[in-house]
C-alpha cells in the first residue's frame, strides 16, 4: 500500500461559534491509500480542542507509511489499526484518516459499499440534524431558513444568551431541537433548571452540559433531566466507557475522537451492552468523513452529520439528503 496525504483548509459559510471559541475555518488533512490500482480516501480534521496539528498528523502518517507498505490484499483492518494505534498516544484524528481510507479501499476492492462492510442497514438511517452555531438573532433566523431541508436542528449553547437563542429559533420553527452546551454551564443547579426549561421548548437531547472532567456534575444533571444527556467531550474512545458509567444517558460517537470506523463499531456494541443511546456526530468535515460516519449511522439512535452543509469549499460532492436523512449509496466504497 502507498499512503499519501495533503493538508487542506475547510472554510465555514458562517463563523462557527460555540461556548469558548469561534473560528472561520478548520485545517484538515486528506489521505489516500493506493493498492493494486484502487484508491481509498480518508481525512483527519483538526478542531482546536483535539490538540492535533498538521505537523503532528504528518509525523504519525509518515510512521504509518512503513506499516502500510507491507500490506497486500486481502488485508486485516483490525490488525493494521492496532499497529498504527501503537505508534503514538493520542493522534486520534490522524489515525481516523488512515482508518477511513482503509475501509474505503477494502470495500472498493470487494465491490461493496462501506455500510455493507460494517453490517449497517440503510433502512434504519436516523434523521440527521443541522447545527446552528451561536450567533445574533437575525443570523440565526437566516440559518434556520437555509436549513429547511433538515427535519431536526442542533443548537449550540453555553453563552449568556442561551434562552434568547432558543426563543429566537422558536419564533421561526417548531422543528425538534438537539442542544450542545459544549461544557458551557458551570453551575449544576443552573444546568438542571436550563434542561427543564429546554425540555418545555421541544429540545430532545442535551450534550455535555458540564465540564468534561466533572463526571459527578454531569451525572447530577442527568439524574434530574427528563430528556437524555449525552457525553461528548467526556467520551472519546472505547476506554472512556467505564469512566462515564452512570453519569450520562448516551454518548456522542465521532470518528475523529475514536480513531475511525474500526473502533467506532466496537463502541456501538459496547454502548448497546451498557444501555447507552448513541448519537453519531462529526467535526467540521468534508463529505469523505461524513459518508464514512453515515455508513455507521444506521447502527445508532441519532445523527448529527451536517459537515458538508456548513462549509463552502467541500472538495467532494455532498451526500444526498432526502426527508432529512442521508441516503447511503450502493456504489463501492464511500462512493466519493
Amino acid at each position: 500500500m502507498n499512503l499519501t496525504y495533503q493538508p487542506y483548509d475547510l472554510y465555514f459559510k458562517y463563523p462557527f461559534t460555540i461556548s469558548g471559541f469561534s473560528r472561520t475555518h478548520t485545517r484538515i488533512v486528506l489521505t489516500q491509500i493506493a493498492l493494486e490500482g484502487h484508491i481509498g480516501y480518508g481525512e483527519a480534521t483538526l478542531p482546536p480542542y483535539l490538540g492535533e496539528t498538521a505537523e503532528t498528523i504528518s509525523t504519525l502518517l509518515d510512521k504509518a507509511k512503513n506499516i502500510l507498505k507491507k500490506q497486500t490484499y486481502p488485508f486485516d483492518i483490525e490488525a493494521i489499526m492496532s499497529q498504527i494505534d501503537a505508534l503514538a498516544d493520542g493522534n486520534k484524528a490522524a489515525k481516523a484518516g488512515v482508518d477511513i481510507a482503509l475501509h474505503d479501499l477494502k470495500a472498493k476492492m470487494m465491490h461493496i459499499p462501506v455500510w455493507q462492510l460494517l453490517g449497517s442497514n440503510p433502512k434504519h438511517m436516523p434523521l440527521t440534524s443541522c447545527t446552528l452555531g451561536i450567533d445574533t438573532p437575525s443570523v440565526l433566523r437566516q440559518k434556520v431558513e437555509e436549513a429547511k431541508a433538515f427535519k431536526v436542528l442542533k443548537v449550540k449553547l453555553g453563552s449568556d444568551d442561551d434562552k434568547q437563542i432558543i426563543n429566537t429559533i422558536r419564533e421561526v420553527t417548531d422543528k425538534p431541537l438537539y442542544v450542545d452546551a459544549n461544557q458551557g454551564w458551570t453551575d449544576r443547579h443552573m444546568a438542571v433548571d436550563m434542561v427543564l426549561w429546554l425540555a418545555d421548548k421541544g429540545v430532545q437531547i442535551v450534550e455535555q452540559p458540564m465540564l468534561k472532567g466533572d463526571i459527578e456534575g454531569n451525572g447530577f444533571v442527568a439524574q434530574q433531566s427528563p430528556i437524555p444527556i449525552f457525553a461528548d467531550e467526556s467520551f472519546q474512545r472505547l476506554s472512556d466507557m467505564a469512566h462515564i458509567k452512570g453519569a450520562f444517558h448516551g454518548i456522542n460517537l465521532k470518528l475523529m475522537k475514536c480513531t475511525g470506523l474500526n473502533e467506532g463499531l466496537k463502541i456501538v456494541s459496547a454502548a448497546r451492552k451498557s444501555n447507552l443511546k448513541i448519537l453519531i456526530g462529526c467535526m467540521s468535515e468534508t463529505s469523505c468523513a461524513i459518508k464514512a460516519a453515515a455508513a455507521l449511522a444506521p447502527l445508532c439512535d441519532y445523527a448529527d452529520l451536517d459537515g458538508p452543509w456548513l462549509v463552502k469549499n467541500n472538495p467532494f460532492d455532498p451526500p444526498i439528503l432526502r426527508g432529512g436523512k442521508i441516503q447511503l449509496s450502493h456504489g463501492a466504497g464511500l462512493d466519493l
